[in-house]
C-alpha cells in the first residue's frame, strides 16, 4: 500500500504543477468565460480526487465501499476524457501541457495497476471502514486532500461567476447620440477606472476602441459596445483616433517592491506607453491628445507639505522614480503635435473595486484599524470625479501638462478610518504600527505611513467643480443603501409578461406601490423590447432578467433592481435589509442569476407556445 500512496503523492505533485502553472499562471482559467465548462469538469474531478486522497489515507475501504471506492475512480476516468475533450474543443494547450498530461496519465496507470489488487482484494471481504495509518504519508494525503478541495472551490465558483450573464447584460449602460462622435483609444480598459471611463465615453455618444490583453474579459465587460483589439498593430495607418486615454500598469499595492516587482511595475507602464507614442507618429492623422496617467506619487512621502502642479518630484524614491518616468515617455508624444495631459490620480474612491473595497474589508469584518500615527494625509478622488476630470482634459483644447486627480479638501488618515467606519456602521479600535509595515512591505509601506497632501489647483483653476469635495459626503454616496427615485424621479420597472410567476409578484408590488403613491411604473419588456435598444440588450435578455430605470437613464437588473424595489415597499423593506447583509447578498445574486432567473425565463418559453393556441 504505501507504493501505491506514494504513486498517489505523485500524482497530486504533477497535478499541482499542470494547474499552478498552465490552469493559473500561462492560461489564466478562472479569468475566461470560455472555460467555464472545463473549470465546472476540474472542480468535478478535483473534488474526487480530494475525497480518494483523504479516504485512502486513513481508512481501508472493505466490502461494497470498495465498489464505491471502484465507482468513484470510474467516474474520475470520465471526467479525465471529457476534460480532455473540452480542452481541445476550447483552447489550444501548449505543448508542455500536453506532455505533462501525458505523465499523468502514465502514472496514474502506473498507480492503477499497483493499487487495483489491493482494492480487489478488499472488496472480497466484509463491508466495513477500518482505520488505517501509514505515518508521513496518511499526513501529507490529507494535505494535498485539502489543496485539492481549495482548488475544487475556485474552480466551482469561477464557473458559476463565468455561467452568469455577462456584466454588460447585468449592468447595463445607455449608448448615447451625439451629432458629431468621436473616437478614443482607452487602454487598461479593463481596470476598475478604466471601466469608468470607456462606459462614460459610450454613454455619450463616443466610439471606443478598448486595447487589451484578454478580448474575452473586454467583451464581458462591454459587450458589443466597444471594438476590441489586442495588439496596437491591428489599427490601420488610416484609422481616425481623435484621443488616447492611457491607464494601463499593474497594481501598485498589490505586492511588495521586490527588484522583480519594481521592473515590472515600471515595463507595464512604460513598454505600452512608448507603443502609443509610436502609433501616433504612425497614424496619418495624429490623435488630437493623449492623456495619460500617473499617480501623486510623483511628489513622494512629503508629511504635512501641501503639493500642487509645481511641486519637484523626490528624489530618491521609487514611487516618484516611477511616475516621473512614465509622464516623461508620454510627453514624447508632443513631438508627433499630440496635446498631452498627464492625470496625477490621488486615492481613488469608488463602488465595486479599487483599494476602497479592500480598505473596508476588515472594517466590515470588525478588525479596521488606524496604520502608524494617523496623521498622515489621504489625498482622495470619487470616481466620478475623477471620470469627469479626464472628459475635461479630452474636450478642452486649452489644457495640457500635469493635472493633479485629488479632491480639494485631503484628510488625516486618522479621520478617513473613521468616517469609513462610521458608514459602515462599524467600530474602529485598533492600531497598526508603522514599523510593522514597513517590516513586511518595505518602501512600499511609505504610501500608507507618509502620506501626501496634494491639491487640485490646476483644476479649480480650470473652473472644474468637485462633485465630491468632502470626503463624508464621497463615502455617504458609496455606502448608502441605494432606493429607487423618490418622487418626481420616476422609476420604470421591466419584467417578462410571459412569465406567470414573474407577472403575478410584478402586479402584487404595482399595487403597494400605488396604495403607497409611489412613482414606479410596472412594465411588460416582452411588449416594449425597443426601450432597451440603446442598451444593446436583446429580447432574451430582457426575458431573463429583471430591470429598472430611473429617469437620468440609469439601469440596474438582477437582485439589484429587486432589492431597491424592496427598499421603497413598506412591507418589504425588513427583506431588503436582510439580503442586503455581506455573504447573504453574493449568495442570493448567484441564486438569482443561475438558478431562478433561467428556470423561470425556461419555463415561460415553454408555456408561450401552448398559450398562443
Amino acid at each position: 500500500m504505501t507504493a501505491a500512496l506514494s504513486l498517489l503523492l505523485v500524482q497530486c505533485l504533477l497535478g499541482a504543477c499542470d494547474t499552478v502553472w498552465h490552469h493559473e499562471i500561462t492560461e489564466r482559467l478562472p479569468q475566461k468565460r470560455s472555460a467555464r465548462r472545463e473549470l465546472l469538469l476540474h472542480a468535478a474531478r478535483h473534488f474526487l480526487y480530494g475525497l480518494t486522497f483523504l479516504g485512502l489515507a486513513w481508512r481501508e475501504w472493505r466490502g461494497l465501499w470498495a465498489w464505491a471506492l471502484a465507482a468513484v475512480l470510474l467516474i474520475e476516468i470520465l471526467l479525465t476524457l471529457a476534460d480532455f475533450l473540452e480542452e481541445d474543443r476550447t483552447r489550444r494547450l501548449p505543448a508542455t501541457e500536453r506532455v505533462l498530461h501525458t505523465v499523468l496519465a502514465v502514472n496514474y496507470g502506473i498507480w492503477l495497476g499497483v493499487f487495483l489488487p489491493r482494492l480487489g482484494a478488499w472488496s472480497s471481504e466484509q463491508t466495513s471502514l477500518p482505520r488505517a495509518d501509514y505515518g508521513s504519508l496518511s499526513l501529507l494525503l490529507t494535505v494535498a486532500s485539502a489543496a485539492v478541495m481549495l482548488s475544487a472551490l475556485r474552480d466551482l465558483f469561477a464557473s458559476l461567476k463565468h455561467s452568469r450573464p455577462a456584466f454588460w447584460v447585468r449592468h447595463p449602460f445607455y449608448l448615447g447620440r451625439n451629432g458629431s462622435p468621436r473616437t478614443f483609444l482607452v487602454t487598461g480598459a479593463t481596470g476598475f477606472i478604466g471601466s469608468a471611463v470607456v462606459r462614460k465615453l459610450l454613454a455619450r455618444g463616443d466610439s471606443v476602441i478598448v486595447l487589451t490583453r484578454s478580448a474575452e474579459r473586454a467583451l464581458e465587460r462591454f459587450g458589443p459596445h466597444a471594438r476590441v483589439i489586442e495588439s496596437l498593430g491591428q489599427i490601420e495607418g488610416a484609422t481616425r483616433i481623435d484621443g488616447i486615454v492611457n491607464l494601463a500598469g499593474a497594481a501598485i499595492l498589490l505586492l511588495p517592491w521586490t527588484r522583480g516587482r519594481r521592473a515590472l511595475l515600471l515595463q507595464s507602464r512604460l513598454l505600452i506607453t512608448c507603443e502609443l507614442v509610436r502609433l501616433c507618429r504612425r497614424l496619418q492623422r495624429p490623435p488630437a491628445v493623449l492623456v495619460s496617467g500617473s499617480a501623486i506619487g510623483f511628489y513622494g512621502a512629503l508629511a504635512d507639505e501641501e503639493c500642487d502642479e509645481g511641486t519637484d518630484p523626490a528624489p530618491q524614491q521609487f514611487q516618484s522614480e516611477l511616475c516621473r518616468e512614465w509622464e516623461r515617455v508620454a510627453a514624447e508624444a508632443e513631438l508627433a503635435g499630440v496635446r498631452v495631459v498627464l492625470i496625477r490620480t490621488g486615492f481613488v474612491l469608488g463602488a465595486g473595486g479599487g483599494a476602497l473595497s479592500r480598505l473596508a474589508l476588515p472594517i466590515r469584518l470588525f478588525v479596521g484599524a488606524t496604520i502608524g500615527s494617523g496623521r498622515q494625509w489621504v489625498s482622495w478622488i470619487h470616481l466620478d470625479d475623477l471620470v469627469r476630470l479626464i472628459e475635461l482634459a479630452l474636450d478642452r483644447v486649452t489644457v495640457r501638462g500635469p493635472l493633479n486627480a485629488t479632491a480639494p479638501h485631503p484628510v488625516r488618515h486618522a479621520q478617513f478610518q473613521r468616517q469609513l467606519a462610521a458608514h459602515l456602521h462599524r467600530p474602529l479600535w485598533a492600531r497598526i504600527p508603522g514599523w510593522i509595515l514597513r517590516l513586511g512591505l518595505g518602501e512600499m509601506a511609505e504610501l500608507l505611513i507618509g502620506g501626501q497632501r496634494v491639491l487640485p489647483r490646476r483644476s479649480l483653476a480650470l473652473g472644474f467643480e468637485f462633485r465630491y469635495p468632502e470626503i463624508d459626503a464621497a463615502l455617504g454616496a458609496l455606502f448608502r443603501h441605494r432606493a429607487p427615485p423618490r418622487p418626481g424621479r420616476p422609476a420604470q420597472v421591466y419584467f417578462n409578461g410571459q412569465c406567470r410567476v414573474c407577472t403575478g409578484e410584478m402586479a402584487h408590488y404595482a399595487d403597494i406601490a400605488k396604495t403607497a403613491s409611489l412613482p414606479i411604473t410596472f412594465i411588460d419588456s416582452t411588449r416594449d423590447p425597443e426601450s432597451f435598444v440603446r442598451y444593446g440588450l436583446r429580447s432574451d435578455h430582457l426575458e431573463r432578467r429583471v430591470y429598472l430605470r430611473d429617469a437620468r437613464g440609469h439601469t440596474i437588473s438582477g437582485l439589484d433592481a429587486l432589492l431597491e424595489i424592496w427598499q421603497e415597499l413598506p412591507r418589504y423593506r425588513w427583506l431588503a435589509r436582510t439580503l442586503s447583509l455581506p455573504g447573504l447578498r453574493q449568495i442570493a445574486t448567484a441564486l438569482y442569476d443561475l438558478m431562478i432567473a433561467p428556470s423561470l425565463a425556461w419555463r415561460a418559453r415553454r408555456k408561450a407556445p401552448s398559450q398562443g393556441r
